[in-house]
């Protein structure tokens, strides 16, 4: 989602939210870390990568690939808590957006894995935007033909809608010279 696959750069979600941000008044940088059919284990495996860019706030938008193959959701809540004390231990704060499963894997399956983002958000003190597809889920005039990717107009609906837990999230930043740097997901170091 986060990297916007099938999207030109100038439609993906980073470059919309920082276009965004900037038109409110925020001196910021969105960094696009995301890699298209991430897992929240790969994003675990390359955050030292992502904290290589110094970010000064993270937006964790991983866990949809785990859902849609079913991972374990104790797996995806492990990764994701690493990822927050890793982020954590180098003093940057976090946004986790939160991701629901598909119903094709049962009721029991999407109630656990839609539970573990407030559970982990609450627990590691990360903000929470608890649907990262909030009003495009489910909507094919907001999706690309495979149904699951935002088209441009989708994004902007996603950035319009998180916009606020973003502000929030560059709330706490501390002030100094300068752009704020924001990351997006552990990205590909390659």
């Amino acid at each position: 989602m986060t990297a916007g696959y099938g999207l030109s750069a100038a439609e993906s979600f980073p470059t919309q939210l920082e276009k965004a941000l900037r038109a409110k008044g925020h001196h910021v940088r969105v960094i696009n870390a995301g890699v298209s059919g991430d897992t929240t284990a790969g994003g675990n495996a390359r955050l030292a990568w992502t904290l290589s860019e110094k970010p000064d706030a993270a937006i964790l938008e991983l866990g949809a690939n785990d859902g849609l193959r079913g991972l374990d959701p104790a797996e995806t809540e492990k990764n994701l808590r690493a990822m927050i004390g890793t982020f954590r231990r180098s003093g940057t704060p976090v946004l986790l957006a939160g991701m629901k499963a598909p119903p094709n894997y049962g009721k029991d399956y999407a109630e656990r894995f839609a539970a573990l983002f407030p559970r982990v958000a609450a627990e590691t003190g990360a903000l929470l935007y608890p649907f990262f597809l909030d009003g495009v889920a489910g909507n094919p005039a907001l999706n690309q033909a495979d149904g699951i990717h935002p088209t441009a107009a989708g994004v902007a609906v996603i950035v319009e809608r998180i916009l606020p837990s973003v502000e929030a999230l560059l709330a706490t930043i501390p002030r100094s010279a300068g752009d704020t740097h924001v990351g997006t997901a552990p990205p590909n170091p390659n």
